[in-house]
């Protein structure tokens, strides 16, 4: 087989691989529909932040942001900004009817006591024994972005990641043992990707569910750590 003939297969094989599975919107939706109703439910930075988004009507979630705000409401649209009212991402949010307004430090104490329910998160790797790592890739180069996580997979009750499954260079995120700097050991209790949803249970992964067009065999190729 000729070089071209050997680099067109690659590309196909490589677009097809992008178009398996769920986007990130799709991602977001599945998350959604796990919070129960009542829960009081921090967003992290990035795919995290499009759940609130997907909660299905009739449902009610509380969010919490470690800034000092519960009961933050929706992005706000353009020209409706309130400078002093953001996410603890900075964006421009806004307030449900009865959210509350409290010190860095009290929001903190919720964090810390317990008083969240569900916190979602992205990550860099997440172990098959549910440790993560989402604040440094370890190169001394970048600025250190732990901001509240440490805190978050300490004290709130459930902890979801949300993440692609593989890294751009085709790198596995879900691995045997994290490589980079941890956030919490044993911390997470599912994990959703582009390929699958995956529960951590007893240290080991169980696929719960498949992207439609994805086989547990290529979600198995695509990941480091063992899958059941």
């Amino acid at each position: 087989m000729n070089r071209n003939l050997l680099r067109k297969k690659y590309d196909t094989m490589k677009s097809n691989d992008k178009n398996l599975g769920w986007n990130v919107n799709e991602m977001a939706q599945k998350v959604a529909m796990d919070i129960p109703d009542g829960a009081y439910v921090n967003l992290g930075i990035g795919i995290p932040e499009l759940v609130a988004g997907y909660i299905p009507e009739g449902r009610e979630v509380i969010y919490h942001t470690e800034n000092g705000l519960l009961g933050m409401g929706k992005v706000a649209e353009s020209q409706t900004e309130d400078p002093e009212l953001v996410n603890a991402g900075k964006k421009y949010v806004t307030a449900i009817p009865g959210a509350a307004y409290f010190h860095h430090a009290d929001s903190f104490a919720m964090i810390r006591g317990g008083h969240i329910d569900i916190c979602v998160l992205g990550a860099y790797q997440v172990s098959e024994e549910g440790d993560l790592a989402n604040w440094s890739t370890g190169n001394p180069d970048d600025i250190p972005a732990v901001g509240g996580a440490m805190d978050l997979v300490a004290g709130v009750k459930t902890i979801y990641v949300i993440t692609k499954h593989c890294t751009k260079i085709g790198s596995s995120k879900i691995v045997k043992q994290c490589t980079y700097p941890l956030t919490g050991k044993n911390v997470v209790s599912r994990i959703y990707t582009d390929l699958a949803i995956m529960d951590v249970i007893d240290k080991k992964l169980y696929v719960s569910e498949l992207a439609p067009g994805v086989s547990f065999e290529y979600v198995q190729q695509k990941t480091e750590a063992r899958l059941n």
